[in-house]
């Protein structure tokens, strides 16, 4: 089967290694244009599928976007079965779509119809889920809507992070679009259509998803914080200042005192505690650990080294409501 690749992050990668490992014949990879890095943006970097194409050795298209005469003709040219798409990057028009006698197939990050869009994975813990997975589907002109191929489930944990997730799907990934292309090949590929009335959305993210608000519930404000570790990661203000969290953990009953002490004479965002294991800090209802931060302007650290460097006391509080530029 002649497959033609499109995608541009690390989170590509995984399914053009399966690919090419299974000895599909990978025609072309089609990836954003590189991109200027650097303060004086004069190194252009390419994405990681491109990288991972001129390895080995696969022909590349990088348009500004996927469509026009010009660009179709290439396509064209490649003579594909069937196209591959994950984490692209652009909307695909449906004379694209349709381009390959096969159609195009996606690998989504989420349990289709929930949370179709641009960050399904963050959605999936700041939403509380406690299971996701990958789905592959085949791409019509309509956001995620298309009919589902195969679909492989996980189970997500209290302290599962963003980016452990990420890369947990990566390469679930890979072994889902395999599997999928096999039951193509074999003839016995059954679509089961999506129930539109069921379909969530997860947003694209900016930096007021992450932003956070100690007003909120503990274990919300703890699933915001797992949502966006490594990145973008969540923040709040102290004392005018953007700082980053992470390894957030809600207080336990076994820690009752603690949250006992954290309720008491103090407003959402004050820290009533700094210990080994982190801060303790007071949300609008209940208390939890923050294990690690990164301050402005330096490395991620954690908290106590942070407490010892005296960027932070007991009794400061963070502002969450405060506009951070």
């Amino acid at each position: 089967m002649r497959i033609l690749f499109w995608g541009t992050p690390d989170f590509a990668v995984p399914p053009l290694r399966a690919l090419l490992g299974e000895g599909h014949d990978v025609v072309g990879v089609v990836t954003q244009p590189d991109r200027p890095r650097g303060r004086s943006r004069s190194q252009l970097d390419p994405s990681p599928v491109k990288q991972v194409a001129l390895e080995e050795g696969v022909p590349v298209l990088q348009p500004e976007k996927p469509r026009g005469d010009a660009f179709l003709a290439e396509l064209h040219a490649l003579a594909p079965d069937i196209s591959v798409v994950v984490a692209y990057g652009h909307i695909l028009p449906k004379v694209v779509i349709d381009a390959p006698r096969l159609g195009t197939l996606n690998i989504h990050a989420s349990l289709l119809p929930a949370l179709r869009g641009a960050a399904p994975i963050q959605a999936a813990i700041l939403d509380g889920h406690r299971e996701t997975g990958i789905t592959i589907m085949r791409m019509v002109p309509a956001l995620d809507a298309g009919p589902m191929l195969h679909v492989l489930r996980t189970p997500i944990f209290d302290d599962t992070t963003y980016g452990e997730l990420h890369d947990q799907l990566a390469e679930q990934g890979a072994l889902a679009i395999v599997q999928a292309l096999a039951l193509l090949e074999a003839g016995v590929a059954h679509e089961v259509a999506q129930d539109d009335a069921l379909a969530t959305y997860a947003a694209k993210i900016d930096r007021e998803s992450a932003r956070l608000q100690f007003g909120d519930d503990a274990a919300l404000v703890a699933r915001r914080i797992r949502a966006f570790d490594p990145r973008p990661g969540a923040h709040a203000t102290l004392a005018g200042a953007s700082v980053k969290c992470f390894g957030a953990r809600v207080l336990a009953t076994d820690d009752r005192a603690l949250v006992d002490d954290a309720l008491r004479a103090s407003r959402p965002g004050t820290i009533r505690a700094i210990d080994a294991e982190g801060l303790v800090v007071r949300c609008g209802q209940g208390a939890l650990r923050i294990a690690e931060v990164q301050p402005a302007g330096k490395a991620r650290m954690t908290a106590l080294a942070w407490h010892r460097g005296r960027g932070v006391q007991v009794g400061d509080s963070f502002d969450a409501s405060a506009s951070i530029g």
